[in-house]
C-alpha cells in the first residue's frame, strides 16, 4: 500500500474517531430539563438531610425553633431562638440562628449549599459549598451538613456558658 493510500486512511480513522468522541460526549452531556429533574431529586434528598440535623438543637438547646425554607431563596431549613437576658438591670436581646439551604437551579448546572450561622447576635460563619449536578457526592453534602451543624452547635454551647 502507497504511503498516500496509508495517510488517507489515517486521515479518515482520525475523523471517524472524533466524530464518535463528539458522539459519545453529547450523549453525556445532561440537557437543562435532565439537570432541572436532577436538581429537584438532589434538594429533596438534602432537605431532608438539613432537617434532620437541625432537629438536634432545640432536643439539646430547648428554645430552638425549627423553620422549613422553601421558594426564591432556596429549599432548607432554618433552626433559630431569640433570648432575653438582664444585664445590670438592662434587657438584651440576642439572636442566634443556624441555616442550611440549597440554592434554586441556575443555568450553570450546581448543586450549591449555602450555610450562615449566627451566635448571640454575632455570624460565626458564612459558607458555600457546590458542585456539577452531574459530578455531585450527595454522601459529601451530607457529611458537610452534619460537620457544620455540629461545628454549629460546639460554637452556640462555647459562647452562651
Amino acid at each position: 500500500m502507497k504511503f498516500e493510500d496509508r495517510f488517507s486512511k489515517a486521515v479518515e480513522r482520525g475523523q471517524h474517531l472524533g466524530e464518535r468522541r463528539a458522539a459519545e460526549e453529547a450523549q453525556r452531556a445532561l440537557n437543562e430539563e435532565e439537570l432541572r429533574r436532577l436538581h429537584s431529586q438532589y434538594r429533596l434528598e438534602i432537605s431532608e438531610r438539613i432537617e434532620a440535623c437541625l432537629q438536634q438543637l432545640p432536643r439539646h438547646f430547648p428554645g430552638f425553633r425549627i423553620e422549613p425554607i422553601y421558594g426564591d431563596k432556596g429549599w432548607g431549613a432554618a433552626a433559630a431562638r431569640d433570648d432575653l437576658v438582664v444585664e445590670s438591670g438592662r434587657r438584651v436581646e440576642y439572636f442566634s440562628r443556624l441555616e442550611l439551604t440549597i440554592r434554586p437551579f441556575s443555568p450553570l448546572g450546581v448543586l450549591d449549599l449555602a450555610a450562615k450561622g449566627t451566635v448571640r447576635n454575632k455570624e460565626i460563619f458564612n459558607r458555600n459549598h457546590f458542585e456539577k449536578l452531574a459530578d455531585a457526592d450527595l454522601d459529601g453534602f451530607a457529611s458537610r451538613i452534619e460537620n457544620w451543624t455540629l461545628e454549629y452547635a460546639e460554637l452556640y454551647a462555647n459562647r452562651t456558658q
